[in-house]
């Protein structure tokens, strides 16, 4: 289970770090491409982006470096939460398979927060 939640643990970081890079860098190439990016003001997609970021690092260096690793799971769980955000715009805006994709995403992030804080915690 351990491995398991490690290998999710850093796909998800990934895919996060992507994710907030764009929003915090490379928001105005990629803002015309999605409608969906009409729905909250750049400020917030900004403050988004950098969540996601900080959220990345919280969820594999503290598990890393064995210091304070109930940071994964609250790194995780604030993912999960910033995905029913997402679920909500794209919903507004008609966007099934980005519905589906932050909806998956958001259950894999308190999949990792339930691991990591009853499955398999860290020491």
């Amino acid at each position: 289970m351990n491995m398991g939640l490690w290998v999710l643990q850093i796909l998800a970081a990934l895919i996060y770090g992507a994710s907030g890079t764009m929003k915090v860098f490379l928001f105005d190439r990629i803002s015309a491409d999605v409608p969906s990016f009409g729905a909250l003001p750049r400020r917030i997609w900004t403050f988004l982006g950098i969540l996601e970021l900080i959220c990345t690092l919280g969820l594999v260096l503290p598990a890393a470096l064995h210091w304070r690793p109930e940071l994964t799971a609250g790194a995780a769980a604030v993912l999960s939460l910033e995905c029913l955000v997402f679920v909500w715009v794209h919903v507004k805006y008609r966007e099934i398979p980005t519905i589906v994709m932050s909806a998956v995403l958001g259950l894999l992030m308190a999949f990792i927060a339930y691991g990591r804080l009853v499955l398999q915690p860290l020491a």
